[in-house]
């Protein structure tokens, strides 16, 4: 054998070592703490979600998955800062409904939420309701459509900011009904709800985990569920279908993604260890009491998924004139 065919040879079975190595590292993740980054403040629906996530996926595969929340911008800082994470499954993030409603809205984002993510699986899914302050005196969604008529441009709408579900589903309020309610975005559900309790603003359309237990204390007032259907959370409560308003389904989603490059090896198993926890009997339970119903499912479903959603919500958008 000559010396460039020993020389050729070496190199050749170094490099099978090399990735078989890395095939065993990525077969052993985790093996360090991984890092789930939420684009929302603490309290948020998707902040909630996510540390259920954490502390089940974490029980699981052995290592502490830590939340870490980078809140702004309708989340694009945080989906911007998870875009350029290192692609070796230790930086995951927590994508939602408000990813595809930033794509619909804006055309130059700094990153390309379809091209700089890899889906790993479906999480859950929050209803949203309409929720009022009982200074309002309404008590269904007519009431609020009657009074906002009579008082045109007098009555406020919190959001968790621009551009946000709340915000577009509010919007398409105002168009499909006929009324004008003025918009208030927040930085996030928490400071929003706060406001609204406060009887600073009168109505939000927000996830139900995050209002839920004002409703049950009756210091907000559940008008109608923004959902295809009922929630067993608060079972009589009408769907906005049912009393006119079907383009009002403002349902939020949460799913597991990873940087664009991740080591698929890494990216199934995560996929399979979610699928086994969302069918956990505790797991179920816990997310039943907060109103979120778990999905599941394939990277591909996931992937038809979004692409959904992002036609759905670049009609609300054009609706609403909310395009940048």
């Amino acid at each position: 054998m000559t010396k460039l065919a020993r020389y050729t040879a070496f190199i050749a079975l170094a490099l099978v070592a090399c990735v078989g190595a890395g095939v065993s590292r990525a077969e052993d993740y985790p093996t360090r703490p991984v890092r789930i980054i939420v684009g929302f403040p603490a309290g948020a629906a998707g902040d909630l979600i996510s540390r259920v996530l954490a502390t089940h996926l974490g029980q699981a595969l052995g290592q502490q998955f830590i939340v870490e929340n980078k809140p702004g911008a309708s989340s694009n800082i945080a989906t911007e800062y998870a875009a350029r994470a290192p692609k070796d499954g230790y930086t995951l993030f927590l994508g939602t409904v408000a990813n595809v409603v930033n794509a619909a809205v804006s055309s130059n984002l700094s990153f390309d939420f379809s091209k700089d993510f890899e889906p790993i699986a479906l999480a859950a899914t929050v209803p949203v309701v309409l929720v009022a302050h009982p200074s309002t005196g309404v008590n269904s969604v007519q009431e609020l459509i009657a009074l906002a008529k009579s008082k045109p441009g007098q009555l406020n709408y919190a959001s968790s900011g621009v551009a946000t579900t709340p915000h577009l589903a509010g919007a398409l309020l105002n168009v499909r009904a006929g009324i004008k309610l003025v918009h208030v975005p927040y930085q996030g559900s928490s400071p929003a709800i706060t406001d609204l309790l406060a009887g600073r603003t009168q109505i939000m359309f927000s996830p139900v985990s995050v209002v839920l237990p004002h409703i049950k204390a009756g210091t907000l007032k559940a008008l109608a569920w923004a959902a295809p259907k009922r929630s067993k959370v608060l079972p009589d409560l009408p769907t906005v279908a049912e009393v006119g308003l079907p383009e009002l389904d403002a349902s939020i989603w949460f799913g597991l993604m990873a940087p664009a490059g991740t080591p698929k090896v890494i990216r199934d198993k995560l996929a399979s260890t979610l699928n086994a926890t969302l069918k956990s009997a505790a797991l179920q339970s816990q997310l039943d009491k907060m109103g979120y119903v778990p999905l599941g499912g394939t990277p591909d479903d996931f992937t038809r998924y979004v692409a959904s959603e992002l036609k759905k919500w670049t009609v609300a958008v054009e609706a609403a004139g909310a395009k940048k």
